[in-house]
């Protein structure tokens, strides 16, 4: 997405559900950017979790700056 790599994953639970993550990479220069965001919600089907898992990290590098936690 841009100058942003995004991977979105799905994480099978232990009760059938299944949860969203994604991590973001950037390189720029000599330096570079990664962070992985894991959500505790959970969806009844893996395509649900990873479109959700899709459109926060296109809000996340959408952003002006990066979030911080």
């Amino acid at each position: 997405m841009g100058k942003y790599v995004v991977s979105p994953a799905t994480h099978p639970t232990d009760c059938g559900r299944f949860r969203a993550s994604f991590s973001v990479q950037r390189s720029h220069g000599n330096g570079s950017y990664a962070r992985v965001f894991r959500f505790d919600k959970t969806f009844a089907s893996r395509d649900a979790a990873r479109l959700f898992a899709v459109t926060q990290g296109w809000l996340e590098t959408c952003m002006p700056q990066p979030s911080t936690c």
